[in-house]
């Protein structure tokens, strides 16, 4: 029979697919000493059976989990369900892949009121055995069944507050009793049936919840913003219970080896005395340093000192580790490789190299491509930071600098977001993991409660997202959507802040930015990448100024410039719109020559900036009715200029209109239809790239034709940009190469890329279209139902954010084998969204291409993604 079921014992953690993340290295801290309440593991198979039989646990996983309640009892020397030596456990999800507070955590299962008597009785504390019980009740309803946790936290606080009790240990015994009462008839109410006393209940409805929790909503939201696929599922770990909340040498907390803000090699964290571990990171108390345990309990700090160490040096990466202290005894209860900023995880991988630790290749593995984007974008000015006026201050969670509007819930970014809102700070009491979409689109995080290790401070590290936690210098008024200071003022949803994550302040209003640059530990890993890395980075541009900052971050040329973009500029937009209106070539052409010196002029500043490397220019792509005027003076003007009148004017913009423009009259066909449009853009590229060279600059244009589709509108083309460029260059006298290819963005354009390679020196593959060609979705409108395939798990990623490997990769495959079997030369890239995306790039290099092409701030990220790419390439 097969094994679905594992003790810590038989693990370790090379299983971590079979027993998640957490389970396998709970077995591997067992495996190696380590003081490790013991357990087991239901594996992730038995998850995907959870669904494959419609939301239920076989019959024969059941029985194989109670013969291990079995084996835990003998280990433990307690008993399930016997209240005179009750056996409790905590019942914690364990993905493959961290999803920190993705899912869900139930403690204490295993109590009812003869096993609370019991542990009372036990312990000679029957506080703790009662605050254990009313523990287990809330989050049962709440995990478990479903039942908001509101309700039980209201009976709670009116407690506290009816007894003037300003902790939770100011309650007396007798008033926990009447607490656990009080959510019982609450469980009563909303369920309608009594508490489940029996623990083999409790447990099996327990690890349903948990796989059950492998496809909420937020679950799903975070799988899909970190590529974690659906089909892994999770893992459940049953572990005995050992408790902080005993008294005053008991505790809880998180750490770090070294800080994940900073990446200083100190260890970091937060503990609670009195108090189990969702106190601590769920952030109703403000818990204290780690540092101060030192003073408090020496012997316990020195130890847990010692058994940091021992993790970080046998994983070789900073642990990030849970920890209960039980009557002064130390348990160990999760390690995992921490979640850092980006700044952080760039230190730590240096100094682990430095340290003799590992490799640089494992260093590059160490960092997470879209991390590097919180260090490539604006912080605050020096003089905005002086001037700035500070409202409160609290910790500073997650480096960076947010400027925007307000929001109190996530709901509400989400929808200002949908309504494009772009400057978004979300501003919570304390964040839960239900507030990940909200989060993920924010700006910046700030939360009036919560430590270091908080959700909103985990959460907000690994997403690179600036973040301010435990700010009690400001309230929070939710229901009036209402942020108060100090000083009595007062700023209401849609107010703008602006968030400091590297100092904690939190300032009024917008502050004013500076661009980053690239120096330090980040230099230094740049460089590292760079030995390593042999995919070539350029970048997409349309200025001098977009071509400069690509440049800075280490583009070695441009593989998209979009010619139309500089036609939009007010100085330029009326006289292009007269070249469109023109009823006549020759009007044409001379609206062409008036645009011919603003394309050129654009063309040298870029050759100029990115000198030595090519540029590819695409010609012009978009339907021309995107440039056409809307307002009547402004046609009432052209008509004048063009000396015809208003109605011809209107009618020819009717005529213009199309029913599906993006797969109408654009891109190569605009060329065909008007071919002076190509020719005065041939002449602007060259000039361009002559009176740059006359300079001695190195230049190499590269001209790109768009939406190709058959071989024969290609060769009309180019034998029009061949003809115009020949000729100037042979007028020049000087020595010029260009390159003529096209975008593949076309399946036809796949399927028939040996024809087409007849006639082009290099491809570059427009991924955003050939996307929205190959699944028939507008990708300005999937965004509409994208959601409710997400939800039915018919697609786990955007196809848009992340290339369609299966689907639109074939094609990418094919077009590449078809193109070189006739030209053995021909250039390959990528110029679409998906060369800024790591797993795209990983796939863009393992089919053989020479470059990717994406937005200036994110050739970093590219050139990591690359040199990764490289480097699982030689292991495999």
């Amino acid at each position: 029979m097969k094994k679905h079921v594992y003790l810590f014992s038989e693990g370790n953690r090379e299983m971590r697919n079979l027993l998640g993340g957490k389970g396998a290295n709970l077995a591997e801290m067992t495996s190696i000493g380590l003081p490790v309440p013991q357990g087991f593991i239901v594996t992730t198979e038995c998850c995907t059976a959870y669904y494959e039989a419609g939301e239920k646990i076989s019959d024969d996983i059941q029985n194989e989990i109670l013969d291990y309640i079995k084996k835990l009892e003998k280990i433990a020397g307690k008993e399930f369900g016997n209240p005179d030596n009750p056996l409790l456990v905590s019942v914690r999800s364990g993905s493959r892949a961290s999803m920190p507070g993705m899912m869900d955590t139930v403690l204490n299962l295993g109590i009812n009121d003869e096993v609370t008597e019991g542990l009372a009785r036990l312990t000679d504390n029957a506080w703790f055995a009662y605050d254990s019980y009313r523990r287990f009740i809330q989050m049962f309803a709440d995990v478990v069944m479903g039942y908001s946790k509101a309700s039980f936290e209201r009976d709670f606080d009116e407690m506290k507050k009816a007894k003037g009790a300003a902790t939770d240990q100011d309650l007396t015994t007798d008033d926990m009793k009447e607490v656990v009462k009080k959510y019982k008839d609450n469980y009563l109410k909303v369920a309608g049936e009594s508490f489940p006393t029996d623990p083999k209940v409790q447990l099996m409805e327990a690890i349903k919840a948990v796989f059950r929790s492998w496809n909420n909503e937020r679950a799903n939201v975070y799988r899909r913003l970190n590529n974690i696929p659906y089909s892994w599922g999770t893992a459940v770990n049953i572990q005995e219970m050992v408790y902080g909340n005993m008294g005053n040498t008991s505790g809880s907390g998180v750490a770090f080896t070294r800080n994940p803000a900073t990446g200083e090699n100190k260890l970091y964290g937060e503990y609670l005395i009195n108090s189990q571990g969702e106190d601590v990171v769920a952030g109703i108390r403000t818990p204290e340093p780690i540092s101060s345990l030192k003073t408090i309990m020496p012997e316990v700090y020195e130890e847990f000192e010692h058994h940091a160490k021992t993790l970080e040096d046998h994983y070789q990466d900073m642990q990030d580790m849970e920890f209960t202290i039980e009557n002064g005894k130390l348990y160990m209860l999760q390690t995992r490789n921490g979640k850092r900023t980006a700044k952080a995880a760039i230190k730590i991988a240096i100094d682990l190299y430095n340290e003799g630790k590992i490799t640089k290749e494992e260093a590059i593995m160490k960092v997470d491509p879209n991390q590097l984007d919180s260090l490539l974008h604006p912080s605050f000015s020096a003089d905005a930071l002086k001037n700035g006026e500070i409202i409160g201050t609290g910790l500073a969670a997650s480096p960076g600098a947010a400027t925007g509007k307000i929001y109190f819930t996530a709901e509400d970014a989400v929808i200002a977001s949908e309504k494009g809102e772009k400057e978004i700070i979300l501003a919570r009491l304390e964040t839960s993991p239900e507030d990940i979409e909200g989060m993920n689109i924010a700006e910046g995080i700030l939360t009036i409660r919560g430590g270091m290790t908080s959700h909103a401070a985990v959460v907000a590290r690994g997403m690179g997202t600036c973040a301010v936690c435990g700010c009690d210098d400001l309230v929070i008024d939710e229901k009036t959507k209402t942020l108060k200071t100090k000083t009595g003022e007062t700023f209401n949803e849609g107010d703008f802040i602006s968030l400091d994550g590297s100092t904690g302040h939190v300032y009024k209003g917008r502050l004013e930015t500076v661009e980053t640059t690239v120096s330090g530990d980040f230099g230094t890993f740049m460089s590292w990448v760079d030995e390593i890395r042999d995919l070539e980075i350029r970048t997409n541009a349309d200025s001098p100024n977009e071509a400069k900052i690509a440049k800075e971050f280490g583009a070695t040329g441009i593989g998209l410039c979009r010619t139309e973009h500089m036609f939009f500029e007010e100085s330029r937009i009326e006289t292009f719109r007269k070249m469109i209106l023109s009823q006549t070539e020759e009007d044409r052409e001379k609206a062409l020559a008036e645009i011919l010196p603003y394309q050129q002029n654009d063309f040298e500043g870029i050759f100029r900036e990115m000198a030595p490397y090519p540029v590819i220019i695409r010609y012009l792509d978009p339907p021309l009715h995107e440039f056409l005027p809307k307002e009547i003076k402004e046609i009432e003007k052209i008509a004048s200029d063009l000396n015809v009148s208003v109605e011809i004017i209107k009618n020819k913009i009717e005529d213009l209109k199309e029913f599906n423009p993006m797969m109408g009259h654009r891109g190569c066909r605009l060329a065909i239809t008007y071919p002076e449009i190509a020719k005065m853009q041939t002449k602007a590229v060259i000039n361009a790239a002559i009176n740059v060279a006359r300079d001695g600059k190195v230049v190499k244009p590269e001209i790109m034709i768009p939406l190709v589709g058959d071989k024969n509108e290609l060769k009309y083309i180019t034998e029009i940009v061949r003809e115009v460029a020949d000729d100037l260059i042979k007028e020049s006298g000087i020595k010029l190469d260009y390159l003529v290819g096209t975008m593949i963005e076309l399946p036809r354009a796949c399927i028939l890329a040996g024809e087409i390679a007849e006639h082009a020196d290099f491809f570059s593959f427009g991924t955003n279209d050939l996307t929205q060609m190959t699944y028939g979705f507008s990708r300005d409108d999937a965004s509409k139902f994208l959601s409710d395939y997400y939800k039915k798990q018919i697609f786990e990623s955007d196809p848009f954010a992340r290339l369609d490997v299966k689907g639109v990769g074939a094609l990418v495959e094919i077009a590449i084998a078809k193109g070189k079997e006739v030209n053995p030369k021909l250039e390959i890239g990528i110029c679409g969204e998906h060369a800024g995306e790591a797993s795209s790039i990983e796939f863009c290099y393992n089919q053989g291409m020479n470059y990717v092409s994406c937005s200036p701030y994110r050739v970093p990220i590219a050139k990591l993604a690359a040199a990764q790419a490289a480097i699982k390439a030689k292991k495999n």
